[in-house]
């Protein structure tokens, strides 16, 4: 287990411009794009970032330290990421991070699952606004690890490396050709990727995806139709 004086390190010296000073974040993430979106935001707002894409790493990051915030991921390779909420739920309130569960997949029930379980907020992908990030984390924090006196408001909206974004396109593309097993994993997360990314017409073959994998009709068709989409948004890639 790890040394419990390890567990938080106060925000001391958090800044009006970089409010998160001193924190150490744990993004439980599998998607690069969005993991690098967070990490992006993290370095705007001072804190440190540690990244998990499933739910063992995740448990491999928490056996060495506590982080001071934990955004996680409803979706993940190997599970829910209701259940890690749920196990942090549990632990003395002196030693939990701020739990922010997110998800970009359409469904309801999503938030208020993973608020039932123990979750401080959720914030629904794409997370992309510096200050939403901020006061988020902010008004969930303890009074003694939150900065005194007046804070920038900082607007800017970050745009992750389009780099991440093909290694994201590319593994779901290797696992929608894997067959259909993939369908009920790579559904959701390539409804947030779409978010994220802003792209209208993966959002639309992702959306026809989801229905196709939930009526159990079309499914190899919504599957070569997204694959379709995939490859022409590599080709363009790696033309950039």
């Amino acid at each position: 287990m790890p040394d419990e004086s390890r567990y938080m390190t106060l925000a001391t010296h958090a800044t009006a411009q970089r409010p998160l000073l001193g924190l150490t974040v744990l993004v439980v993430e599998d998607s690069r794009f969005a993991s690098e979106a967070v990490r992006l935001l993290c370095i705007r707002s001072g804190a440190r970032i540690r990244r998990a894409d499933s739910l063992t790493a995740a448990h491999r990051h928490l056996q060495v330290y506590r982080p001071s915030v934990a955004i996680v991921d409803l979706g993940l390779p190997d599970g829910s990421g209701v259940d890690l909420i749920s196990e942090l739920a549990k632990e003395d309130e002196t030693v939990r991070p701020v739990m922010i569960a997110t998800s970009g997949a359409d469904g309801d029930g999503l938030a208020e699952a993973a608020l039932a379980a123990g979750a401080d907020d959720f914030l629904p992908k794409p997370i992309a606004s510096v200050c939403e990030f901020q006061q988020v984390i902010l008004k969930h924090l303890p009074q003694d690890m939150r900065p005194t006196g007046p804070r920038l408001l900082n607007h800017e909206i970050v745009a992750p490396d389009p780099i991440a974004l093909n290694e994201d396109l590319f593994h779901l593309d290797e696992l929608l050709g894997s067959g259909l097993d993939a369908l009920p994993y790579v559904a959701p997360f390539l409804q947030g990727l779409a978010r994220l990314s802003n792209d209208e017409e993966l959002g639309s073959v992702s959306r026809k995806l989801t229905q196709a994998q939930a009526s159990g009709t079309g499914r190899r068709r919504a599957i070569q139709a997204t694959r379709n989409l995939i490859q022409l948004r590599l080709e363009v890639g790696e033309l950039v």
